[in-house]
């Protein structure tokens, strides 16, 4: 069953138009996002169950199909839209988990965490989150920055520092020890927002 849902989230994935570069190749955007967040997994907890690879590997399925644009510009839409995605992706990596067998305390455990239910409280959701901000950092960072060129440092710093209190203790030592690669050109300032934090 494991594998038959990984493959089925691979294969919603790699239908979406938006591609990106990597290793000198065109992937499609949530597909390459998938494999590193599976790839971030067995970085920081190789011992993680299966249910959480397949909470991981689902966290941002058919991600496309729900844009930003489709809400309120703004603060509130935008958490709207934050909200909706959370119930869009667990729903939909529910839905294949039905199609191969899974039971419904198994979807649940999946859903809770997908949906980022109950993060610093369920473990599962707080791992979601976790591997979702490493890889952010690691792979998305940089590309968001320049995407941002009117946002000061101090506007920086918040999200830098709004980044690292959503992640564990156990995420903040992984970081600090070395085990991500930080954008170089973000290095000081990142340094910086956890020095003041």
């Amino acid at each position: 069953m494991f594998d038959q849902v990984i493959a089925l989230i691979d294969e919603a994935n790699s239908h979406d138009p938006n591609t990106e570069l990597a290793d000198d190749k065109t992937w499609p955007k949530e597909y390459l996002y998938a494999l590193r967040m599976t790839d971030m997994l067995n970085r920081f907890k190789a011992d993680a169950d299966k249910l959480m690879h397949i909470a991981v590997r689902g966290q941002h399925i058919k991600r496309w199909c729900s844009p930003r644009s489709s809400f309120a510009m703004g603060k509130q839409g935008y958490h709207q839209w934050r909200s909706a995605l959370y119930i869009f992706h667990a729903s939909t990596v529910i839905e294949l988990m039905q199609q191969v067998g899974y039971a419904k305390e198994e979807q649940d455990r999946v859903y809770a965490a997908v949906a980022k239910q109950q993060i610093k409280r369920n473990p599962d959701s707080q791992l979601v989150e976790d591997i979702a901000s490493l890889v952010f950092i690691e792979h998305y960072m940089l590309a968001f920055a320049a995407s941002k060129p009117d946002y000061d440092e101090q506007k920086w710093i918040g999200i830098l520092r709004r980044t690292w209190q959503k992640m564990s203790a156990q995420a903040h030592d992984f970081v600090l020890a070395g085990n991500i690669t930080l954008p170089a050109p973000l290095v000081p300032l990142i340094e910086k927002a956890l020095a003041e934090n």
